[in-house]
Formats: structure tokens, C-alpha cells, sequence
């Protein structure tokens, strides 16, 4: 019996043994690793502040890489693992890890350039390619040294002449340093949102709650196109999937600048790829949000819920979660008409930092009358390290010491359905005498 424990015990040894890498190099082992894992955010003009594309800019982190890929912290990807399957899945294999600390631990060796694969072809300032189409804000806005920016916004005409496609969109901030976040909205021809304002002019609208109150109605009709945030990638949607922009549209910029001790100006674009054909499903960017938060001083596990029913067959495409530093952790769940309950997805760490977007492996279809709803638990004591101030209650609002809870989730659904069949209950017929 020993025997066979031993003999047992030393191939458990070698296989793991076997598993690890030996002599690591740089351009053999680790700089594959990089380019399909670390360089989207780590090159020239990119979120992250060190460049991976090379050695001699990589060897001089060396051990800072071999802790955040130990501890999970990067690259940044916080959905639980027994809770759907997403395309962008950023954990990293074990067998990559164990790359990473070899080559660090064997000193950090260069190894052959003839080892290194093809450098990787970056489009210069867009993720998605070359965009068929840019949209550019046609004045900068300056952003001071100190102090706090208002939510910031700017009327963008399109100049579409004809209903249009896109496959891919993605938002460049110019200021990239001091940009919190870029929301771009869809205006449609006719919408009274922001009518009074001029095109292309900066301007910060009344106190949030007036804002709320005279535009209900127009931001209720528009549509979010892109957002741009930290760790937020672009939209690339699936072949036959494409989101829609109508003729005559205007896009609204919400820009959220944060001060960093540099002054700095801002000149934001939207890049758009078109779909090569006509889609056969439309994508549409919905949400789901609990306006009405109140924290209390110190409290560590405050919960709030949001919910919205569904009135059409959709897919479900991707989630996005969003709070400010006092997130604690999101849950999305889907309610099936006929009462069963399926977890979408779990996010047990949120961190405000890396706003990250969750498109599904495997879109799943909502039969109508499904339920999506949310719930959230925010901290606000003072062993959240992040917390701005654990003595105050804390309540919605646009600044990041304020708070905010909303489940963002794209759908796609036939290209010739009205979408406000999907948020709005079918009439009952009427009944004839």
C-alpha cells in the first residue's frame, strides 16, 4: 500500500515537474503571451502606462509582472468562473503563469530574436481597424489643472444622408489622462433632447436633477452607441449583428473629465465600421438602474436591486456593470416566464478602475416576458480603502464620490422590429361588442 502511495505521489511530482517551463526566454516563451494578452492596453497611446512590445521595455517590470499575474490582478477580469462563458475572457491559463515566473525567476533571459514571432499589427490609435467612418468633436475642450469638471457634453452631427450600420464603434479620448469616461448617445431626427443647444459647443447642462426633469423625454429616445472607460473595449459585434444609426442623427457626447494636476485638452472621436450587408438581427444598448440610492454612514454590505421585463424574444449579447469606488460586487439573473431563475453573471469584486464589458461565448435567447434583474451591494465603511468618506450618506450622482448602480446589457433582436416592442407590453385586443 505505502508502495503504491509513493509511486502515486512521485507522477503527481513529475507531472507537475513537466509542466513547468524550463529555460524560459523572452522572444520564445513570454512575448507570445504578451501579444495576445497584455499588448491591446499596453503599447504606445494605449490605457495602461507601460509599453510590453519589446524586451527592453518589458524586462524592466519583470518582477511587478510576476505578481500581478500570481495574485490575479492583471490583466483585469473579474467574472465568476462558474457563471456563463464570455469572448474576452482575460484569465490566464496556468500554463501561462508558470511561463511568466519562470522566465523571471531564470533571471529574465532575452533569448533568440530569431525565436520572437511576427510582431503583432496594431492600427495606429484604433482597436477595431481602420474606421469607414470618424466623427470628431469640432472644437477641444480644455480641462484645468484642479478642481471638479461637470459632466460635460457636445452635439456631434452625423451627417448621415441615409439609415446606416455599424459593425464595430469605438471611442478615443484625447485626453486620455484626465477622461473618467466617454458616453456617446444616438439622438434620432426629431428627438427634444438638448434642441436649444448649438452643434459642436461645449456645454454643461442645469443641476442633474433639472436635466432629469426637461429631458426625460428626449433621453429616454435615445440610444447609447459607445462608452469609453479604463479597460473598456470597443464594440465588435458578430457577423449578421449590427447596431443602427439613423438619417439625420446626432451623436451627444457625455464627457466626464477628471483633473490630475495637468492641465489638458480634448479633441474625442468615434470610429465606426459599417457591416458589409444588410444585418439580419439589430443590437440595442439597454439598462437597468436603482436611481434611488441611499447608503448609510459606514455601512459594508448596503444592497439594492433593479429589474426590467422584456416584451419580445431577444438575445442577450453582453452585460456591463457599473458603479463608483464603493462597488462591492454585481449579480446579473435572468427570470424565465416560466419562473426558473439562471445567474448571467457574477461579478464578486467590482472595481471601479477597469470597466469591463461581458459579451457572451454563446448569445442566449430571452423568450418574451423574461425578467432581467440585478442586484448590487456597494461599501461604504472604512475598510474600503477606496471610499471617499465613510462618515457621509451616499446617494446617486454624476461624481465618482458619488454613487451609482446600473446593469447595462446589449440585445439583439430582428432587424425590422420596433425595439420599443421589447420594452413596452403588447396591448390587449379589443374586444367587439
Amino acid at each position: 500500500m505505502l508502495k503504491t502511495l509513493a509511486l502515486g505521489f512521485a507522477a503527481i511530482l513529475a507531472a507537475t515537474a513537466g509542466s513547468v517551463p524550463t529555460n524560459v526566454t523572452f522572444n520564445k516563451d513570454v512575448l507570445p503571451v504578451l501579444q495576445n494578452r497584455c499588448q491591446g492596453c499596453h503599447r504606445p497611446g494605449e490605457v495602461a502606462p507601460m509599453s510590453f512590445l519589446t524586451y527592453k521595455e518589458t524586462r524592466g517590470w519583470a518582477k511587478a509582472i510576476k505578481s500581478a499575474v500570481i495574485t490575479k490582478q492583471m490583466p483585469p477580469w473579474f467574472a465568476d468562473p462558474h457563471y456563463g462563458k464570455f469572448l474576452n475572457d482575460r484569465t490566464l491559463t496556468q500554463s501561462e503563469i508558470d511561463t511568466i515566473v519562470a522566465w523571471v525567476d531564470g533571471g529574465g533571459k532575452e533569448g533568440d530574436p530569431k525565436d520572437a514571432p511576427k510582431p503583432r499589427e496594431w492600427v495606429a490609435g484604433w482597436s477595431i481597424g481602420k474606421p469607414d467612418v470618424v466623427l470628431e468633436m469640432p472644437t477641444a475642450v480644455d480641462i484645468p489643472e484642479s478642481g471638479v469638471v461637470d459632466y460635460t457634453y457636445m452635439i456631434v452631427p452625423t451627417n448621415f444622408k441615409q439609415d446606416v450600420w455599424v459593425q464595430a464603434v469605438e471611442a478615443r479620448a484625447g485626453a486620455r489622462g484626465q477622461m473618467h469616461h466617454v458616453i456617446a448617445f444616438l439622438r434620432p431626427p426629431g428627438s427634444p433632447w438638448f434642441r436649444d443647444k448649438q452643434p459642436g459647443v461645449a456645454f454643461i447642462p442645469e443641476s442633474m436633477q433639472q436635466r432629469q426633469q426637461r429631458d426625460a423625454h428626449g433621453e429616454a429616445s435615445a440610444e447609447l452607441l459607445i462608452g469609453w472607460a479604463p479597460g473598456l473595449p470597443p464594440t465588435e459585434l458578430q457577423p449578421g449583428q449590427a447596431k443602427l444609426i439613423k438619417a439625420g442623427s446626432d451623436l451627444i457626447l457625455q464627457l466626464h473629465y477628471t483633473p490630475n494636476g495637468k492641465a489638458g485638452s480634448d479633441k474625442t472621436k468615434i470610429g465606426l465600421i459599417f457591416s458589409k450587408e444588410p444585418p439580419k438581427e439589430r443590437v440595442m444598448t439597454m439598462n437597468v438602474m436603482q436611481f434611488f440610492l441611499k447608503i448609510p454612514p459606514g455601512d459594508a454590505n448596503y444592497e439594492s436591486h433593479a429589474q426590467i421585463t422584456l416584451h419580445h424574444d431577444v438575445k442577450l449579447v453582453s452585460m456591463m456593470p457599473h458603479m463608483h469606488l464603493r462597488g462591492k460586487d454585481f449579480e446579473y439573473r435572468a427570470v424565465y416566464p416560466t419562473g426558473e431563475t439562471q445567474t448571467l453573471l457574477k461579478v464578486p469584486h467590482y472595481n471601479f478602475n477597469w470597466q469591463v464589458n461581458y459579451p457572451l461565448a454563446d448569445q442566449l435567447l430571452l423568450p418574451k416576458e423574461t425578467r432581467i434583474e440585478c442586484t448590487a451591494h456597494h461599501d461604504n465603511s472604512a475598510n474600503n480603502k477606496f471610499n471617499p468618506d465613510p462618515t457621509k450618506e451616499v446617494r446617486w450622482g454624476d461624481q465618482t464620490w458619488d454613487e451609482m448602480m446600473i446593469g447595462w446589457f446589449d440585445v439583439a433582436f430582428d432587424a425590422n422590429l420596433d425595439p420599443r416592442a421589447i420594452r413596452l407590453p403588447a396591448k390587449p385586443p379589443v374586444k367587439s361588442d
